[in-house]
């Protein structure tokens, strides 16, 4: 039975994909990273210190830190979501069915504290939460389930008691690593990857949220 529900925040609760890949493919060509549309998807969930480390492996450049190209992409992210940041489908009847139920929630994101905070904000949706939890500052964020074991102790349950709401498959694995139950909604370039049959359910948005799937 599930007790607690810990939503990831990047394509679950507010639809900052699209935003995410307009950042880097605005300020990576300006470090010499020849970036596409689909290139974008293979760090998809990553933490940003881990999108410019992936990409200045394999086209290093010498003209800034990686520390303030990382500022410049989430200083592009926080400008869009504050103007254009909306919420996923079926988000806010979600949150109400899970709080009228009295179940706690968290969010376990690999963004930084600044864009969860402008992301809650700007949706108005932070009174739902009685954790957020951030990967910032952590040593490793996902895969590694460190966020999602945060985000559990502050609900004060067990991995097991929990459900993670995820869109990417390295936060899948992250929620699979920390034992708990999962929920997949992929975005649609991602639907059909046969990886995210590790998931307990798959659905295409929180449209389709049924409190009786998880009790």
């Amino acid at each position: 039975m599930v007790k607690g529900v810990i939503f990831d925040m990047d394509g679950i609760l507010v639809d900052s994909e699209p935003f995410w890949q307009l950042a880097e493919m605005e300020v990576f060509p300006q470090y010499g990273v020849p970036i596409t549309l689909e290139d974008t998807l293979k760090t998809q969930g990553l933490r940003i210190d881990h999108v410019v480390q992936f990409w200045f492996s394999r086209h290093p450049w010498d003209n800034a830190s990686a520390k303030e190209v990382e500022q410049r992409i989430l200083d592009a992210m926080v400008a869009v979501i504050r103007d254009k940041g909306q919420p996923m489908p079926g988000v806010v009847s979600t949150l109400d069915t899970l709080h009228q139920a009295g179940i706690p929630m968290a969010v376990a994101t690999s963004s930084p504290h600044i864009l969860m905070e402008a992301t809650l904000e700007k949706l108005a949706i932070g009174h739902y939460f009685q954790a957020t939890c951030s990967a910032e500052h952590l040593p490793l964020g996902k895969p590694h389930p460190q966020v999602y074991l945060n985000a559990i102790d502050a609900l004060n349950l067990e991995a097991t008691q929990c459900l993670a709401v995820e869109d990417s498959f390295n936060g899948l694995l992250a929620a699979k690593a920390a034992r708990m139950h999962t929920l997949a909604i992929p975005d649609a370039e991602h639907r059909a990857d046969p990886r995210y049959v590790i998931a307990d359910r798959q659905y295409l948005s929180l449209e389709e949220f049924s409190l009786e799937h998880w009790l």
